[in-house]
């Protein structure tokens, strides 16, 4: 059924999806806009309308999103909260903008499903793997909140363990800069952006795409990882579409 919805539906142009399946990760952050906090519910009916543009084409896609832009459960450690009861907090905090984001979908005519690994039945859908295929089958939007379920876990690893389960063709890292670089592009203007990296050299090279345990996981199983800028309007769907933004990382070619 997948197949047949991707070959029935291409841009104006011809243009088709490269991908059939994709996992989209968001930072909590992203939902917090300029402050970096709370919800900006403007920015979320944005990035709804580019999941919506991408959905559109026939593509699957699976949602994880963070809760930074309410708590951080490894900072709230450092401020003296125990921490596996702050990344329950985290957790938490990554339903409340799952639904945020169900909402906008929905509201745009897309049907959505949130999905939790912490169980709250008047909430949202427990996690169940063969389930969130299903939905995905079935033509719906699937975001998967709460984490793993389990304290210390980033959710870079979340995304890479769920996009490992319903089979996911490639990671959409979607970050507030346009790729992977050197160092830090706003403190060193001369960084250098990388257009492509082995998953090795960034264990090696020690560079922040994804924490080590989520980047083992992806190497492990051959799940490519695309860094790319969320703020410019349109490039999920570019990339969804192959065109080379960002920063791959996958297997030395």
């Amino acid at each position: 059924m997948t197949s047949r919805r991707l070959d029935a539906i291409a841009s104006p142009n011809g243009e088709r999806p490269r991908y059939r399946r994709v996992l989209l990760k968001l930072s909590g952050e992203a939902f917090g806009g300029p402050r970096d906090e709370g919800i900006d519910y403007d920015v979320v009916r944005t990035i709804a309308a580019q999941i919506k543009a991408v959905h559109g084409r026939g593509v699957e896609v699976a949602v994880v999103i963070g809760g930074g832009n309410f708590v951080r459960g490894a900072r709230a450690a450092e401020r003296g909260i125990d921490r596996a009861t702050a990344d329950y907090m985290g957790m938490l905090a990554t339903v409340i903008n799952a639904l945020a984001l169900q909402d906008s979908l929905e509201n745009m005519g897309r049907p959505a499903r949130t999905m939790t690994a912490i169980q709250m039945p008047q909430v949202a859908e427990p996690y169940i793997r063969r389930r969130a295929v299903r939905h995905l089958e079935k033509g719906r939007v699937v975001i998967l909140a709460a984490g793993t379920g389990n304290p210390y876990f980033t959710t870079d690893t979340t995304a890479a363990l769920r996009a490992v389960e319903i089979e996911a063709e490639v990671i959409l890292k979607a970050t507030k800069v346009d790729g992977v670089y050197t160092a830090d592009p706003v403190t060193h203007p001369d960084a250098r952006k990388f257009d492509r990296l082995d998953y090795l050299e960034v264990l090696n090279r020690g560079i922040a795409v994804m924490d080590n345990t989520a980047l083992t996981l992806c190497m492990d199983n051959r799940v490519p990882i695309i860094v790319f800028d969320l703020l410019k309007e349109g490039n999920i769907e570019r990339v969804v579409l192959g065109e080379e933004i960002g920063t791959l990382v996958g297997a030395q070619a």
